[in-house]
């Protein structure tokens, strides 16, 4: 009797084909607990950090308090009222505060950076599953939310620093500057000095708190990198593309359009090439799909730079390839060793 049920499961299995569990990514496993990562993030995000409370002084350091602290403790409340294991021990909500913290400027006022971390940890991630099911980085929803409500909030209140802190003033972003010059005068005057390619670099300028300092951004990445917690392949293929299509553009009318070098240098293009569009969950998992991913990236934030309604794209191009992972993963997924031979034998 029970060799005749265990040939009866056999047989149900063999017409039924082999059952998975299938589920949301990333289906790839290294050994590394979740909490291992995060830190790893968070240690490369620190000296960005650090320099942002420098320039923009203890402001920058409310910011990025009220932030992490509120992602910690809405994602914990969340899932208290759920009845879910409450999980903020690996990490994951305190590095989307910073992440968000370093998204917004050192202006802003506590009650919107809540609104801001409850889009984000909230309706971004735990509305679709909690970590591993969000199918948008949840800080760049928190951070596209409080830029489409409040504006002025988000792009006129933007402070740079003068003598490494000594006195601050209220002005735009580079991206801005250029944006206004283009609309005022019909073409812009983008010829960088030395010194103002320097301070562009190390950050002394205006912008949010953590998109300011391109060399230790890219310290940042090369550590993430080798340390095996991101590849090279969307970085550079998200820097490149903005780079070849802005030189593109200033190529055939250099009045118009600044050239690809000023586009690689100012706005948020390294701490959303490095930390935001690497994000595992919303990114595709395969070489060719993260390349692919990186050139839409680039291609969708020249776009909203040059003829968009804001002056900076970065969080709308990650968001919207964040759209099209699925699709880029289906037809970019190697074909398993032996689909062929079977193919043809069918």
């Amino acid at each position: 009797m029970e060799e005749k049920k265990e040939r009866e499961v056999r047989e149900n299995l063999d017409e039924a084909g082999p059952r998975f569990l299938v589920s949301s990514s990333p289906h790839i496993h290294d050994g590394r607990r979740i909490g291992d990562i995060m830190r790893l993030v968070i240690i490369a995000l620190v000296p960005a950090s650090l320099l942002s409370i420098y320039l923009f002084g203890l402001r920058a350091l409310f910011v990025i308090a009220v932030s992490v602290g509120s992602a910690v403790l809405f994602e914990a409340l969340w899932q208290k009222m759920m009845r879910k294991p409450v999980t903020v021990g690996n990490m994951s909500a305190a590095l989307t505060g910073l992440l968000l913290a370093l998204n917004l400027p050192s202006t802003s006022p506590w009650w919107m950076i809540l609104v801001g971390t409850f889009f984000a940890i909230v309706i971004a991630k735990q509305f679709y599953g909690g970590l591993g099911y969000n199918i948008f980085n949840p800080a760049l929803v928190g951070r596209v939310v409080l830029l489409i409500a409040f504006a002025e909030q988000m792009t006129a209140r933007w402070v740079t620093t003068s003598a490494w802190g000594m006195s601050a003033v209220t002005t735009a972003t580079p991206l801005g500057k250029v944006r206004e010059a283009l609309l005022s005068n019909g073409r812009i005057d983008v010829h960088l000095t030395r010194q103002e390619t320097y301070d562009l670099l190390i950050g002394n300028r205006a912008g949010s708190l953590g998109e300011v300092s391109v060399i230790l951004l890219l310290a940042g990445g090369l550590f993430l990198i080798a340390k095996k917690v991101i590849t090279w392949h969307i970085p550079v293929s998200f820097i490149a593309s903005v780079w070849g299509m802005a030189a593109i553009f200033h190529l055939v009318n250099p009045s118009r359009y600044a050239d690809p070098s000023f586009h690689v240098i100012t706005g948020g293009l390294f701490i959303g090439a490095f930390f935001m569009a690497t994000d595992y969950v919303t990114s595709p998992i395969n070489p060719v799909g993260k390349i692919i991913f990186g050139i839409g990236c680039g291609a969708v934030t020249v776009v909203i730079r040059l003829f968009g309604a804001y002056p900076e794209g970065v969080s709308f191009a990650i968001l919207l390839m964040n759209a099209f992972t699925p699709l880029i993963d289906r037809y970019t997924d190697p074909a398993v060793f032996g689909a062929r031979k079977a193919k043809a034998a069918s």
